[in-house]
């Protein structure tokens, strides 16, 4: 399985540019996502059968994106990822509103 392929996959028809780690486009409004943990979390007979993969999803925009993050939110949910967490964030140096979401998938062996 391709994480980057899946979650690319899973929120491109949102609407908006959706880049690996570094977006550098000209969109005012786009979405970064990374891999920040990856272990084994399921195991039978000491072999791995389940690996979690932990993201980021980062929302990045100069304007209102809360239709947007539930629209992310709703489509990996349905995809089969797990919300952890959120946070708002604003990016003093760029004037840039970020909201950094956390989701786990669980990635059958």
């Amino acid at each position: 399985m391709n994480l980057n392929s899946l979650v690319v996959d899973t929120i491109k028809n949102l609407g908006v540019p959706v880049s690996f780690q570094n977006y550098t486009g000209k969109e005012p409004t786009y979405i970064t996502f990374f891999e920040y943990n990856q272990q084994g979390e399921e195991y039978a007979d000491d072999t791995e059968i389940g690996t979690g993969h932990f993201i980021q999803i980062d929302i990045w925009s100069k304007s209102d994106y809360i239709m947007l993050v539930e629209s992310v939110k709703n489509s990996l949910i349905k995809a089969g990822f797990w919300r952890l967490s959120e946070i708002d964030l604003y990016e003093n140096d760029t004037n840039i509103y970020h909201k950094g979401m956390r989701f786990f998938y669980l990635e059958e062996v």
